[in-house]
């Protein structure tokens, strides 16, 4: 087996991450409705392929994690904010969620950033795990935030620092 390579998204990637993407959708972790035709494009303005995190094993796109300013204001310019995760089906056990993790964190750094956010649902346990694992800490949550499948779902803010 071999070991996943971690880059940054082309724009020839579209179509494999849109795949992932939709193939990776769960009402674990998605507020969205489940994806149907007509898809929308993968990447627009709001989400270029700069923005993603590619995780390819032997060769192809096993996963990915987006990776972004959560505002556009300045005095918000030193935190990043992942902005979603999904790893194939066929490629998870593998440690691809958390190379991602671990390479988002490095690119935030380079970047210039001293924080590294995200957002969780409530009844994700194994994300929440990983992530508590990889240093995040619970920094807030928002009781019953979503109305998911006739349940109410918290909303998980997790946070660290870049600095240690």
């Amino acid at each position: 087996m071999s070991e996943p390579f971690i880059r940054t998204a082309r724009t020839a990637d579209e179509t494999a991450l849109a795949e992932l993407d939709r193939a990776a959708w769960s009402p674990l972790h998605s507020v969205q409705r489940r994806p149907e035709p007509p898809y929308e494009p993968f990447f627009d303005a709001r989400h270029p392929p700069e923005d993603y995190l590619v995780a390819e094993l032997d060769g192809r796109v096993a996963g990915y994690l987006r990776l972004a300013r959560p505002t556009p204001l300045v005095c918000n310019s030193h935190v990043r904010q992942i902005q979603g995760l999904a790893v194939a089906d066929a490629a998870r056990g593998r440690g691809l969620a958390r190379a991602l993790l671990r390479a988002a964190g490095a690119e935030s750094r380079r970047q210039g950033a001293r924080r590294l956010t995200l957002r969780v649902l409530g009844h994700n346990a194994p994300a929440r795990k990983l992530y508590e694992s990889e240093g995040f800490v619970v920094e807030g949550v928002l009781p019953g935030e979503f109305f998911l499948d006739g349940e109410y779902v918290d909303d998980v803010l997790m946070g660290r620092s870049l600095t240690e």
